[in-house]
Order: structure tokens, then sequence, then C-alpha cells
């Protein structure tokens, strides 16, 4: 398991455990289940799952599904994790994020993952969730690039932020990583390393994803899916960390 770079984000250790505590008690399995099915998003062709829509009022654009490798198209296959459903895998050897269902299989989703310096490995928790977060530059990214002083306050939502349409939090003993899986305008940055250790979705994925994300979610990062459980810990390092925001916004909602 990798050593997680922890800073204190927006929302404190304290307030953070009360939320999740209250939170847990406030569904039973049974209804938390019933709230998770009641979400989930169906299936359809590329051109389906990839069309232009209107989101809480902003408009996505449609992708250009013919343009996608289509090994990185959202799509279901037999789970090579051999996880618990409900967990969140990535393989940082392919590109590929999975969300694994019952019965074996998964949904894979080509993601975009962290360039050279940025990369990671290691075990997180999905522990808060946000539909059009605002984006915060940090200080130290306002430091090194002072056009984006004018975002100091945050960056409006809209399909042009950096967070695109979802953000996922993840949190390690309680405390921010600073790493988040989240959506981005940069379709084409798919299977690629560009990221600042996060982990990018197609705007119309992280919705997809978001959606089946109900409660506390175990996050695997790993070299292989062929080097069985140990697969991230095996070589992982402590990277430089690039915070990509200022911390959790307000109004996420705790899981």
């Amino acid at each position: 398991m990798a050593d997680f770079p922890l800073v204190s984000g927006r929302i404190n250790r304290r307030v953070f455990l009360g939320a999740a505590t209250a939170g847990a008690a406030a569904l039973s399995p049974t209804l938390r289940a019933m709230a998770q099915t009641a979400a989930l998003p169906e299936f359809g062709s590329p051109a389906q799952m990839y069309a232009a829509r209107v989101d809480a009022g902003h408009r996505l654009p449609a992708i250009p599904v013919e343009k996608l490798n289509k090994r990185f198209i959202r799509q279901i296959v037999i789970d090579p994790t051999f996880e618990k459903p409900g967990t969140i895998v990535v393989d940082t050897s392919t590109h590929f994020l999975y969300f694994v269902l019952p019965d074996r299989k998964a949904i894979r989703y080509g993601v975009s993952l962290g360039k050279a310096g940025f990369d990671w490995t290691g075990t997180a928790t999905v522990q808060f969730k946000k539909a059009w977060p605002v984006w915060t530059p940090p200080p130290e990214m306002i430091k090194r690039r002072p056009e984006l002083a004018k975002y100091a306050d945050g960056m409006p939502p809209g399909p042009q932020s950096p967070l695109g349409a979802r953000a996922l939090y993840l949190f390690k003993n309680g405390q921010d990583t600073m790493y988040r899986l989240h959506g981005s305008p940069e379709w084409d940055s798919i299977g690629k390393n560009a990221s600042s250790g996060c982990v990018r979705f197609i705007n119309q994925d992280i919705i997809d994803l978001f959606a089946r994300v109900s409660g506390p979610t175990t996050v695997h990062v790993r070299h292989s899916m062929y080097l069985g459980a140990n697969a991230g810990s095996a070589g992982s390092s402590k990277p430089t960390t690039e915070a990509i925001d200022s911390g959790v916004p307000e109004g996420a909602e705790a899981l």
C-alpha cells in the first residue's frame, strides 16, 4: 500500500467523521441498496452513452466516439479484480478503471492517469462526492500560474472546469489525500498519462460512476490486474504531489 500524502482540506477530520457516522446511521443497508439501485443509469450504444446532454443546466457536448479507442468505451466485462462488488480498481498499466459488479462482472471505464512523477498506487476510500464541483486552485498552483489568480475564490462549475461534471474525493485514515476521480473536458487525454495524479474520466463516464457510488467505497490503484491483490504495494512510491484543488468543497455529499 502506498503512502498517500495527507493534506488537510476544507473539511476537518472531526466534521468529516461526524458527517460520515451520521450518514451511515441514516440509511439501513436495505434502504441504501434500494437507493443505489434506483439511481443506476442504463447502458446503450456508444453513440447514446456519449451523446450531448443537459445536466443540471450545464450542456455537455457529444463525444466523437469514432475517435475513441474502442477499448476505452464504457462496457461490462468479466471482472479481473477478484474484489467484492462495489469496489473500484484502477489498473495503471492499461488505463482502465473497474467498478465491480455481482456475478464476476465489472464495468470498465477508460481513464487518464498521472503524468511522469505524479503516478501513484495504493488504497484509499471515496468519502465525499460532488456533482458539478466548484474548482478552487490551491495557492501553490496560483503562485506557479499567476493567470489562475482570478479563480482564487473558485471557478464556477461548468463543462470546461478541470473537475468536470462530477468529483469523487479520496480519503485515507480520515484525511484528504488530495487525489480525485473526476470528469474532464479533455476526452482525448483518455488512455494517456496526463494528470497530476488524479484519475480523469470522460464527463459522461464519471456521471455514470458517480451514480453507482452510494457509500464509502474502497479504491485500489494497481500496476496490473495480473500481479494479484498486492500489486499496488509492489514497487509503489511516494510521488511529489500537485494538488488539483484546495480541498473538498462546501456542499459535498458525505458517504
